[in-house]
This record gives C-alpha cells, structure tokens and sequence, in this order.
C-alpha cells in the first residue's frame, strides 16, 4: 500500500501494519543493540543498590533503575525482564530510530503535523516460552495521568525485530475502537488502567502478524493485547511513540495517578 492507503487504514481502523519496512541489516543492528541494552539494565537493577522496586496486588513487579520503569516478567521466580521504558537515553541508536526518514514522515502524516518529537520509547521482550500475555488495555490512560488530553495526540510505531504470529503473541487489536473514545476500566485492575474485558468483544479481534523489520502503528485509544509466548522463538520490538513537536518528553513530565480517576 501506498503512505496515503496507510494512513487512511490508521484512521478507519486505528492500526496499520507496514511490512518489511527495515532491511535485514537495521534488524540484525538492532537487535543486538536492545540485547546489550537489556543486559546492562539487567546488570544495574540486580545489584544490592540496583533500584526501588514495588509490587503490585496481583504480584507483579516493577523496579525503576537506569533512570527507566523496568517491568519483571509474572512469573514467580523469574529474572527475566519484560519492558524498559524509556529507552532512548540508553543507547545513540534507540535515540536516533526517532529520526528515521520513514517513521518521521508517516509519523507526522498520522499526526497532521509538520514535525513531531518524541514522546517515550519503549522495549518489549516477550521471550520464549517465558514472555507473558498482556490484557486488553489502551495506552491513553497510562499517558493522561502524565499529559492529559494531549494523549490523543500521540502516535506510535511498533518495529518488530523478530516474526510475530500467534505461538510468540503477536499484537492482537479491535479495529475501530480507537472511535469510541477512553474506555472503560476494568474495576479489578489495581492501576486502574486496564481495559474492561467485560465489556470487549473478542470475535472481533485481529491478529497483526507480521515479518521482522516491519512496523505496526496505532494511535493512544486503539484497543489491543497480546498472547502469551508459548514457542521457542523470542517476540523482541522496540516502540517509539511521537508526539507533535515542541512538548514535553515523557520522562519530563509529572506522573499524577490521581488523573485516571477522571476516566471512564
């Protein structure tokens, strides 16, 4: 498809998958850049000083080391770590994905923009066997409670370094959802941030499979999940959200939980 076919499948359905975007060579790059990355962060957090960690009512836990919120996967026991965010200020090469020719352009299309900056960064390692699902959720409610209604106006690409399909939980979405607005959280999530299943129809949902060095994008209000991995292949993909230029990155901006109370 062209730009245009994109963008306008973005705004029908609220995702567009643009495949093969990357050559061979920027995935294999990249890749070993989020591995060494990985590990330093792993390194600094497991240390007697590593970094304040909190767990959450349903177990979980999250650590904040690397000037980053690190997620540890759900399983008892586990050292094996499942998101870093942010992750630009870890490494030149993450920060310079934010200038990518392609991702600017279609970045500032999405966004009716001249320019865009970025927002946060993200890396999700769903690993073999051990990477865990991910509840319907949407990502404006995570961003209100930092920038409030400018969390519409937020844009992300999706950089697959590995295949994604169902045995290693690929992105599942609800075209359209993105229409309705915020939606309603479940009342059993303790951050209060999570979609309510209750009220999602999953016939409806949508398997984003695609090859390594493709990029999925969708904007803040899209509903989406993701399946455990149950094969032995790892489900690696860097996220870098835009923003139009001129605001605040994330990591600046005050975090007032308090705000999610005035979602639905």
């Amino acid at each position: 498809m062209s730009l245009d076919e994109d963008l306008l499948k973005l705004r029908q359905d609220g995702y567009v998958v643009q495949r093969n975007v990357l050559a061979a060579d920027e995935v294999e790059e990249l890749r070993e850049t989020v591995e060494r990355v990985a590990q330093d962060v792993f390194k600094a957090a497991t240390r007697p000083e590593g970094g304040l960690e909190i767990r959450l009512p349903e177990g979980h836990r999250i650590q904040f080391s690397s000037q980053s919120a690190i997620q540890w996967e759900w399983l008892d026991g586990s050292q094996a770590i499942r998101i870093i965010e942010p992750i630009d200020h870890l490494d030149n090469t993450l920060l310079e994905l934010f200038e990518h020719p392609r991702l600017r352009e279609f970045a500032a299309m999405a966004l009716d923009v001249e320019r865009v900056a970025p927002f946060t960064s993200k890396l999700n390692l769903k690993r073999a066997r051990e990477g865990s699902r991910f509840p319907w959720h949407q990502d404006f409610p995570y961003w209100y409670v930092r920038i409030e209604e400018q969390a519409h106006d937020i844009v992300t690409a999706v950089i697959l370094l590995d295949d994604a399909d169902a045995e290693n939980g690929a992105l599942r979405a609800l075209p359209g959802s993105h229409l309705g607005g915020p939606f309603p959280r479940d009342p059993n999530d303790s951050l209060h941030s999570l979609a309510d299943p209750a009220r999602i129809d999953e016939s409806k949902e949508v398997l984003l499979e695609a090859p390594a060095g493709s990029i999925v994008w969708f904007g803040s209000l899209l509903l989406h999940r993701s399946a455990p991995n149950l094969s032995d292949r790892d489900r690696r993909a860097i996220l870098h959200s835009f923003q139009p230029h001129g605001r605040a990155h994330y990591r600046d901006t005050p975090f007032n939980p308090h705000y999610v109370a005035r979602l639905p």
